[in-house]
């Protein structure tokens, strides 16, 4: 590491505080899929900043949009009406089919936070007082605010910060029975991924997510899909991955790539559901600002009129059917999991942490869920060219430290 890196992460160690375990490296500069670091080493970039880079790196409509926004107007609040924050509410309704309604944040977890709120105010309004829980999966990650983490399936993630916000009830993902055990009357909604992507890429069946909407239906509860990591075309020809299941959810959670990076969420809400906020029930001082929402349109824009969904669904199966024929290879892949470029390798040893530090070593920016499972979420604009050289480094490394154990 060069004198700039020691300087900086010197200073991080001092006065932020740590809650993460960053990696040994400082990136000043991306085109495309390509980040480069302070000493000018390029590198190949497969989890564009967790799924939230889909147009890649400096795209150049967002760049234009931001400079043209900042230069007339930043911020005045949600008191008052601004440029763009509408026509995204729309374009982002017509991508899910028309009929809905947006509220702006900032985050993932502000978006399934702002979902479960509106969740319980729906369902007080609609089925009584006590309808206020909410139905999530095991495995499940919805955020890191309180609600948000009582909402997410994960005990190893809650144990630090109890007493945590009650109403929550976690059951197996694509156990149908298990879920209907625990309905009744106080269930507001059901609340999930379609695909699991902190719980490690485990998507939900076609034939459950369909049985919960109809259950939904026949009870009398919302369903709630979270789409943050999964929304605009991260798996392929469909804006948001629910669709490519052809089911229609009450309430959707979106930020990651809304904005390309830039801080966007929403929640999304069709039907009753989009009627259940009153003024005053929830807020933002900066969700929906001019910047975000000029940004987040020029992402929209640039996604689609690239067709950057049916290349993450083509390049997507290049990527799979590699990892599959590298676990053959191999032996150390036990499953490959995912549509689109959101796709994870299971390995049968607790390799994955090591593999992605030996990985960014020979340039490649991976991810790692756990002790055995790598993560794939790179900007749509990869191309089989860039998946080669992935899985050509992964090779050798799988066999470099296969030999030397």
């Amino acid at each position: 590491m060069g004198e700039r890196f020691d300087t900086l992460a010197a200073k991080d160690a001092t006065f932020v505080m740590g809650t993460y375990a960053r990696k040994p490296v400082l990136f000043v500069e991306g085109s495309g899929m390509r980040l480069v670091d302070d000493e000018g080493r390029e590198y190949l970039d497969f989890v564009s900043g967790i799924g939230a880079v889909n147009l890649g790196h400096a795209h150049p409509a967002v760049t234009e949009a931001v400079w043209q926004q900042s230069s007339r107007l930043v911020h005045v609040s949600n008191l008052y009406h601004v440029e763009h924050r509408a026509e995204l509410a729309e374009e982002l309704s017509a991508l899910l089919g028309g009929g809905w309604k947006a509220f702006f944040c900032n985050s993932g977890a502000e978006a399934c936070e702002g979902a479960i709120k509106l969740a319980r105010r729906w369902g007080r309004a609609n089925k009584g007082p006590d309808a206020i829980r909410i139905i999530t999966a095991e495995r499940s990650f919805h955020g890191r605010t309180l609600a948000t983490l009582a909402a997410t399936g994960q005990p190893s993630k809650q144990e630090a910060f109890g007493p945590l916000p009650a109403g929550f009830v976690h059951v197996p993902l694509n156990d149908l029975a298990a879920l209907e055990a625990e309905l009744d009357d106080t269930v507001c909604a059901v609340m999930l991924e379609v695909i699991q992507g902190e719980g490690g890429v485990y998507p939900c069946d076609r034939e459950y997510l369909a049985a919960v909407r109809t259950l939904c239906d026949e009870r009398e509860m919302l369903l709630v899909l979270d789409e943050v990591q999964t929304g605009f075309w991260r798996t392929g020809e469909t804006p948001f991955a629910h669709q490519a299941y052809g089911v229609r959810p009450d309430v959707v959670a979106l930020a990651k790539a809304m904005a390309n990076g830039l801080p966007a969420g929403a929640v999304m809400a069709a039907g009753s559901a989009a009627e259940a906020f009153s003024p005053g029930d929830h807020g933002s001082t900066f969700g929906g600002g001019p910047v975000i929402c000029a940004a987040a349109r020029a992402t929209i824009g640039a996604l689609a009129q690239e067709e950057l969904g049916r290349r993450a669904g083509v390049e997507g199966a290049y990527l799979r059917e590699g990892l599959g024929r590298l676990a053959r290879e191999t032996g150390m892949i036990g499953e490959v999991r995912g549509r689109g470029l959101m796709l994870a390798a299971h390995f049968t040893a607790p390799i994955a942490g090591d593999l992605v530090a030996a990985g960014l070593e020979r340039g490649l920016v991976l991810n790692n869920i756990g002790t055995d499972i790598m993560r794939f979420l790179p900007p749509l604009v990869c191309g089989k060219a860039e998946i080669d050289t992935l899985l050509h480094v992964l090779s050798e490394l799988i066999t470099d430290r296969d030999g030397a154990s």
